[in-house]
């Protein structure tokens, strides 16, 4: 069974949250191509993690929607490293930083109006362009 994945001091997922499965992978090995599972496929259950608060839950949900499984369960694969243990410790790195990212709340956009000067600079342009065009399409008198 595996061991609780410690997120921050106060965010951590239970070892029974946690599904471990390995199998083979894809990509160089060796020798050992056919015969060791390295990749390893790791499923969190997203309604066990202890300490996230109720928005940050809204926010993983919405952020992981494509990573969930047809059980509601975060998926996360690794196939990176040829060993097993690294794979497992870059599938645990992934999900740290999935559940760290919808922690933090997303800063209000301050709404703002341009200034006075590139107000006029864009109406100035405005007015050249139209003049050269202007320019261009009348015909010149006989």
């Amino acid at each position: 069974m595996p061991e609780p994945l410690i997120v921050t001091e106060t965010v951590q997922i239970p070892a029974s949250a946690l599904t471990v499965t390995t199998s083979r992978s894809s990509g160089p090995g060796g020798q050992n191509v056919n015969k060791v599972e390295s990749k390893v496929d790791v499923r969190v259950d997203l309604a066990q993690i202890t300490g996230l608060d109720l928005p940050s839950r809204e926010r993983l949900l919405v952020q992981a929607a494509n990573r969930l499984d047809g059980a509601g369960m975060l998926q996360v694969t690794s196939q990176k490293h040829r060993d097993q243990g690294r794979n497992l410790a870059d599938a645990y790195e992934k999900i740290k930083v999935i559940v760290v990212k919808a922690m933090v709340a997303p800063i209000k956009r301050k709404p703002t109006k341009p200034s006075r000067g590139a107000v006029r600079r864009r109406l100035a342009d405005k007015k050249q362009t139209s003049e050269r065009k202007k320019v261009r399409s009348t015909k010149p008198e006989e």
